[in-house]
């Protein structure tokens, strides 16, 4: 079994319309690996999935601390979209891939990591509609469920949420 005892992991939801499984499948697995999972989110106390999930945040966006954390992990939704050109977004999902963190992103936040120009000659998958910007940024697009190159861990959608969790997790040992 995996141990991710003594390990923090960020998952970035969007204020409002996050993929409710895509965070709580993800942030289940992760816990039941031992690992502390804190929810950051842009300018709220409480972020709303499409489903209805009400969700307490952790942090802001603006306050996370890579050097705090062993892995940041983007949550899809319809609202994931307010990240793909924020600067924060970019910048987290960068220093944690140049520091080496594992960095994992569902449905169409995939798109955050490939804007970000950590997707370039890596395997990666996401939500359909985001297979195009995958591939002008660089990124070889596979179509599967999962994708996983390295530290970098990426899913198609709500379908893949738990698996997601799992292949995260795995590429933290």
């Amino acid at each position: 079994m995996v141990d991710l005892s003594g390990k923090n992991i960020v998952m970035v939801v969007a204020p409002d319309n996050f993929r409710d499984e895509e965070l709580l499948e993800p942030k289940g697995v992760f816990e039941d690996y031992g690992a502390n999972v804190v929810v950051a989110s842009k300018g709220v106390s409480t972020a709303k999935g499409m489903l209805g999930a009400i969700v307490d945040i952790d942090v802001d966006l603006a306050d996370v601390s890579v050097d705090e954390c062993d892995a940041v992990v983007f949550v899809g939704g319809s609202g994931a979209s307010v990240y793909f050109d924020n600067p924060l977004a970019i910048s987290l999902a960068k220093s944690a891939y140049d520091k080496g963190k594992v960095v994992g992103a569902i449905c169409i936040a995939p798109s955050i990591l490939a804007n970000a120009g950590i997707l370039r000659g890596k395997k990666a998958t996401a939500w359909s509609s985001e297979a195009g910007n995958l591939r002008d940024k660089g990124a070889e697009y596979t179509g599967d469920a999962i994708a996983q190159d390295g530290k970098i861990a990426t899913a198609n959608g709500p379908g893949a949420a738990q698996e997601f969790g799992v292949k995260v997790a795995e590429a933290m040992q």
